[in-house]
């Protein structure tokens, strides 16, 4: 444990910026996952409907610096091409 007053406090701000950031890497996970039930169980029209909203989670997590850019861009081309697999499948 620190000693020093501000070494105290950037205990402090670290560890609540490590559980806002942790919050919202696992909403972008939750919105992920949701997205791939979908594209798994084969549901076209509702995966369409929520991919808008997964790429806006992933972006937002992007501009907060939760994700590197080349992370999201990778997460956000693979979850197209499954989706895109799956319109020309059908």
């Amino acid at each position: 444990m620190p000693n020093i007053k501000s070494a105290k406090k950037r205990v402090l701000v670290n560890s609540k910026k490590a559980a806002i950031n942790k919050s919202e890497k696992s909403e972008v996970k939750t919105y992920i996952k949701n997205l791939n039930a979908l594209l798994d169980a084969g549901k076209v029209e509702e995966a369409e409907k929520a991919f808008p909203a997964t790429m806006a989670a992933i972006d937002k997590a992007v501009t907060k610096n939760i994700f590197a850019k080349n992370t999201a861009a990778n997460k956000k081309s693979g979850l197209a091409k499954k989706l895109n697999a799956l319109k020309a499948s059908k």
